[in-house]
């Protein structure tokens, strides 16, 4: 299955609320519900103060009553102690919660990354699946974390405070809701249109991120080049595009805001008049009227809060559409045709039957590739480039599938194998091999961290990297820096190597292991990698048709076509196409 990158104008399918719920929320019900009870004990407390206020004024003040006066000093005092603890218990239980949340979600969506086929990321940069990874998934602490809480806790001390106003007025509570019910119409049509300005950022910054990785990476190039002033002007361009993008979302905002400030303002504007004829006419108490202004402040300042809360939600829904995106996506190992384990004890037997293969419908780049690489055997692939050589050896790799025929491991078709079981008998020495950050011997036991003493020596030995480690003051504990950048690459490639040795596999594919290296250099590794083949069925990518001479059969590809094999002499003696790349070299 060939993954391409979706255009702007593809289709998304949007995360449902109730799918967020199910497998979100309603995990941390629990949580969620000891944060639910902190903050209405927290705005319940909130609210002692304006009622504590028509006390102080209706009856502490006229009546001079200072034992009242002392017990609604206690009282509020109280509420505000507790008021405070509970804010700090709910940001410290439901933030720690979302950060927990956050980490488990990157550390899902990064397995299921690594687990999809080759192909995908060869259409996708790793920046930007990097961006994807870690700034996705960080929306949904408004899910688990304050936010969530603070909506529904602002909708309940929105609907008390309600039915407080209207116990003092009724005329003036139901006045103030039509700016209300006209500021909600207009906030719910905002995220609406936010939404999909939050999903594009995300995929913006997740292509700048992909660009800037890139640039990091390739940096030598741009300063050997002298393109540091091209690279600047893209990647601003990368920013401008993200400004552009966030201006979009500020502005929709800054309507909410807006909006929110004139109608809730003509709402004052009108309860002050109202408030006022009231308490000419005697209908209404100061206390009663200063008890109204403040329980309106705590009605009207959670439906406030919930436009920045709303666009917080919708950025998170955003973030979860991505991951949801790339979730769906079906790994490697997902195929229902694989279910089928190799054995330990394989002989590793590889035959390739009628294989076909394509990257694009109605391209071929194999075709009808048949051979047979015994156990032990070793094989080599020799061409121009584009012949087809990386393709065969990514199809006994099975980082690709062919499009018709079949690669068999003693018999068994490796298209129905589990891939675990699988490459656990497979190694790779590729030709620009990739090194980790970390020490020189992290990168040698990458392939077998639980090898013993005995068997990483034997690797080094082998390898010949302790001919230059010796020359470090670190020694095999020297750090190489990312991908081995402080490594020559003829260093780098005996690390591979040693790499390679050390996971013992029983078929092993070289892509011109030999290609980095000097000439002292490479026949000290063509003594390794003779041991290193003994008894291992190994499929070799040629260049230098000088280290292929002890093959035990060499395939000459032209156009994704076999149309020379046998051994070096046997190939000479035709003075076919491997003739005259031989001749060719031998003059060079």
């Amino acid at each position: 299955m060939l993954y391409t990158l979706k255009t702007d104008n593809t289709p998304h399918k949007k995360v449902s609320i109730t799918k967020v719920f199910k497998e979100i929320v309603w995990p941390r019900w629990k949580l969620l519900l000891i944060g639910l009870t902190l903050i209405i004990i927290n705005r319940l407390c909130g609210l002692v103060l304006p009622g504590a206020s028509k006390y102080l004024m209706d009856d502490v003040v006229v009546n001079k009553d200072f034992e009242m006066l002392k017990t609604i000093v206690i009282v509020v005092i109280s509420s505000i102690f507790v008021q405070a603890i509970s804010s700090f218990l709910l940001t410290r239980l439901l933030s720690v919660e979302a950060q927990h949340l956050i980490a488990q979600l990157r550390a899902k969506v990064q397995k299921h990354v690594i687990s999809l086929p080759i192909s995908y990321f060869d259409n996708t940069k790793s920046g930007v699946l990097v961006s994807r990874i870690m700034s996705d998934v960080e929306g949904v602490r408004n899910l688990v974390g304050t936010g969530l809480v603070q909506l529904i806790g602002g909708t309940i001390t929105a609907v008390i405070s309600f039915v407080l106003l209207v116990n003092i007025s009724v005329s003036m509570t139901f006045f103030v809701l039509v700016p209300i019910s006209v500021f909600g119409v207009i906030s719910l049509k905002a995220f609406q249109f936010i939404r999909p300005i939050f999903r594009k950022r995300g995929k913006i910054k997740a292509e700048v991120t992909g660009r800037l990785t890139e640039s990091l990476n390739g940096v030598r190039i741009i300063k050997g080049f002298n393109a540091e002033e091209q690279e600047n002007k893209i990647f601003e361009a990368g920013v401008d595009r993200l400004y552009r993008n966030v201006k979009k979302s500020l502005t929709s905002t800054a309507i909410m805001t807006s909006s929110s400030t004139f109608l809730l303002g003509v709402a004052s504007t009108g309860i002050m008049g109202i408030g006022g004829y009231k308490i000419i006419q005697g209908e209404l108490t100061v206390g009663d009227f200063l008890a109204f202004t403040l329980y309106l402040g705590f009605m009207i300042a959670p439906i406030v809060q919930m436009s920045n809360i709303g666009s917080q939600l919708t950025e998170a829904f955003a973030g979860l559409d991505r991951t949801e995106e790339l979730m769906n996506l079906s790994g490697e190992n997902d195929d229902p045709l694989r279910k089928e384990a190799v054995p330990q004890n394989i002989q590793g037997d590889l035959q390739l039957k009628d294989v076909q293969f394509e990257y694009e419908e109605d391209k071929g780049v194999l075709h009808d590739i048949n051979f047979e690489a015994k156990s032990g055997s070793i094989t080599a692939l020799v061409g121009s480039s584009g012949s087809g050589k990386t393709t065969i050896a990514s199809l006994i790799a099975s980082f690709l599938n062919p499009t018709s025929g079949q690669v068999l491991l003693d018999g068994q078709d490796i298209r129905n194998v589990d891939l675990q079981s699988y490459r656990q008998h497979l190694g790779v020495v590729l030709q620009d091999d990739f090194l980790f950050e970390g020490t020189i011997e992290e990168n040698i036991k990458f392939s077998n961290p639980t090898a013993m003493d005995q068997e990483f020596k034997a690797a080094v030995d082998s390898a010949y990297v302790s001919e230059f480690t010796d020359r470090f003051d670190e020694g095999l504990q020297t750090v190489i820096g990312e991908r081995g950048v402080k490594l020559s690459g003829g260093q780098r490639q005996r690390v591979a190597i040693a790499r390679a040795i050390i996971a013992n596999p029983k078929i092993i594919i070289l892509d011109e292991a030999t290609s980095n290296l000097d000439t002292e250099s490479e026949a000290l590794i063509q003594e390794s990698l003779d041991q290193l083949m003994k008894g291992r069925t190994t499929i070799v990518i040629a260049h230098r048709l000088s280290t292929i001479q002890k093959a035990d059969q060499i395939l000459v590809l032209h156009q994704g076509n076999i149309i020379e094999r046998g051994t070096h002499d046997e190939l000479l003696n035709k003075e076919g196409r491997y003739h005259q790349l031989y001749k060719y070299q031998a003059r060079i």
